[in-house]
């Protein structure tokens, strides 16, 4: 039993350490594969790279292709974000924003992506401080502050799903419902997006119980 134990627990470690890692190269490979086959600048080809002294050939090529296409991105985002600080940008964004919210189903996709990458580049920060909300009897759930509030006063909270927490729930809660906890956001979305299995204090941790020399010598 403790051999049997000790084999599943070395397996679900490994695989915690991998999989991410697979994930991520596979991500990296079909972004790659995708900015490779992109024609951003088609006059790249094997007498260009000649003229600039670098080695021709497919492989090249792609390279190039994607090294430039990544430049021009890059380039285009700087421009972009310089133009949203000037108030004409403000104005720009408005207006997209209240195009796309006319266009019934798509402004659902752009306003989750928008929230997304939002809270991602803007970090945790956007979250603030976890709370515990007590929806039944007994039965409390994490949810987090937006920093908003309705016109009775009452606090907006984002109640996320676990492991999933890009859905949930937005609910409107008055102050004296939930509790606030002396826990950081990281720690919060942590337990969530492992389903209450992960633990960023690895001190804190719940030691995994080792079998004795009498259960290794009755295996």
């Amino acid at each position: 039993m403790a051999s049997s134990t000790s084999w599943k627990r070395d397996f679900a470690s490994g695989l915690i350490v991998l999989l991410p890692l697979l994930v991520t190269i596979y991500v990296i490979l079909y972004l790659y594969s995708i900015l490779a086959s992109a024609a951003v600048i088609p006059a790249i080809d094997s007498e260009l790279l000649a003229m600039l002294g670098l080695p021709s050939g497919t492989s090249s090529v792609e390279l190039a292709r994607v090294f430039t296409t990544l430049i021009i991105f890059i380039l285009i985002v700087f421009s972009i974000g310089y133009l949203m600080r000037t108030a004409f940008g403000d104005i720009v964004e408005r207006a997209i924003d209240d195009a796309m919210n006319h266009v019934p189903g798509l402004r659902v996709v752009y306003n989750a992506s928008k929230m997304a990458v939002e809270t991602a580049v803007g970090g945790t920060e956007d979250l603030q401080a976890p709370v515990k909300l007590e929806v039944w009897d007994g039965m409390r759930m994490t949810a987090f502050k937006t920093g908003q509030t309705t016109d009775d006063g009452r606090d907006v909270l984002f109640l996320p799903t676990a492991p999933n927490i890009t859905t949930g729930y937005v609910v409107e809660v008055e102050p004296h419902r939930y509790e606030e906890v002396d826990e950081r956001v990281e720690e919060a979305l942590t337990r969530i997006l492992s389903a209450g299995f992960g633990d960023t204090d690895r001190s804190t941790a719940t030691p995994i119980p080792v079998a004795d020399e009498d259960d290794l010598a009755n295996d």
